[in-house]
């Protein structure tokens, strides 16, 4: 490259960086759109870590929510049992208050048998395949786990071998309570001297040690009376057709 045209480059480089630096009709348009251009990207930055920020908040605070609801249905149970125990103790002034239940929260695996959707199988730490354990879910009596092939199988209120002790009523009218393969529950061997009607409670009665004294089964919507004994059909509280997570108890006392 020879003296003239290397002269004229320089010239020209210094003629656009002086006019750039030192007129402001060529260096404003320069000066907006690089401001732009990095207004921009600042602002996508900052939204594009809001929004990394918010998911991972969000997240985490509903992991924290997920385990306090958990922690707050044990505790609901626990609390139902040890209220029913103090009723008790003023009721008969010399019971002796031993209110240890363990309550523990178990995932249900899959359906026994396709189209049945009243049998559970369960996944279950300390399984004791020799006891029947009680099954609640959103503190209501779901049913009951007994042992089938050595594993923890769900039976829901529905199903007809589901069955638990359980009263009706203010009168506390003792009763069994099992399913019949519908939308409502049987309730037999009520006695017959035990006035009960349409709208009554039912709850456990805690006399068979598979659940605790008080949990909410149902209300009663029809009775009749038959050899010495009444039957009560009775709305089931729980409603729920694909559950994911059941509380189980393990011990009562």
């Amino acid at each position: 490259m020879n003296k003239g045209l290397f002269s004229f480059f320089f010239i020209m480089i210094a003629l656009i960086v002086g006019a750039l630096y030192y007129t402001n009709t060529i260096q404003t348009p320069f000066l907006s759109l690089l401001n732009g251009i990095r207004s921009h990207y600042h602002t996508s930055v900052a939204f594009l870590a809001q929004q990394v920020e918010r998911h991972f908040f969000q997240a985490t605070h509903i992991a924290e929510l997920e385990e306090k609801l958990k922690l707050y249905e044990n505790n609901h149970l626990v609390i139902s049992h040890l209220s029913s125990e103090l009723n008790n103790l003023f009721l008969e002034n010399r019971s002796k208050l031993q209110a240890l239940p363990e309550v523990e929260l178990v995932r249900t695996i899959s359906y026994q048998a396709f189209g049945d959707y009243n049998r559970v199988w369960l996944e279950m730490e300390d399984y004791n395949t020799s006891r029947i354990y009680g099954l609640v879910y959103n503190n209501f009596v779901a049913g009951i786990v007994i042992s089938h092939n050595q594993r923890p199988l769900a039976l829901l209120n529905s199903d007809v071998k589901s069955s638990y002790a359980v009263y009706i009523g203010e009168n506390k009218a003792p009763g069994i309570v099992h399913g019949n393969n519908s939308n409502h529950l049987i309730v037999k061997f009520i006695p017959a001297w035990f006035f009960i009607q349409e709208g009554d409670r039912v709850v456990t009665s805690g006399l068979d040690e598979i659940f605790f004294e008080g949990l909410n089964v149902g209300k009663v919507i029809s009775v009749t009376k038959s050899q010495g004994y009444q039957t009560a059909v009775i709305e089931p509280f729980y409603k729920a057709t694909n559950p994911n997570y059941f509380h189980i108890i393990k011990k009562v006392r």
